[in-house]
C-alpha cells in the first residue's frame, strides 16, 4: 500500500467516530456543537444540522475507508484506521465536556 492508503484509513476512522455523537444527539433530539454553530464548534446546533452533519461525516468516511483499501490482511492499515478512532474520540471526550456551558 501507499503512504496516501494509510493517510486515508486514519481520516476514515476520525470521520466515522465523529459521526457518531452527531447523529446519536441529532436522533435523541438534541443540540449538539457543530461547525455551524455561533461561536464555531461551540455554541449549539439543531438536532437536524447534527443529523445532517453526522450523515456528511459517515459518508467521506465510508469514501476513505474505501479509498484506503483497509482490510483485516493488512495489519498496519488496521492499526492505523483505529489510531484514528483513539485520537479523535480522546479529542471529542475533551472539546465536548464543556458543551453545556456554551
Amino acid at each position: 500500500m501507499k503512504w496516501y492508503n494509510y493517510l486515508a484509513a486514519f481520516f476514515a476512522g476520525a470521520f466515522l467516530t465523529n459521526a457518531i455523537p452527531h447523529f446519536v444527539n441529532g436522533i435523541s433530539g438534541n443540540a449538539f456543537p457543530t461547525p455551524f454553530a455561533t461561536p464555531h464548534g461551540v455554541g449549539l446546533s439543531s438536532p437536524l444540522v447534527n443529523v445532517l452533519w453526522a450523515l456528511f461525516n459517515l459518508l467521506i468516511g465510508y469514501l476513505l475507508l474505501r479509498a484506503s483499501k483497509t482490510n483485516s490482511k493488512n495489519w498496519w492499515s488496521l492499526l492505523i484506521f483505529f489510531l484514528g478512532i483513539a485520537l479523535i474520540s480522546i479529542y471529542l471526550s475533551i472539546i465536548f465536556v464543556n458543551k453545556m456551558k456554551a
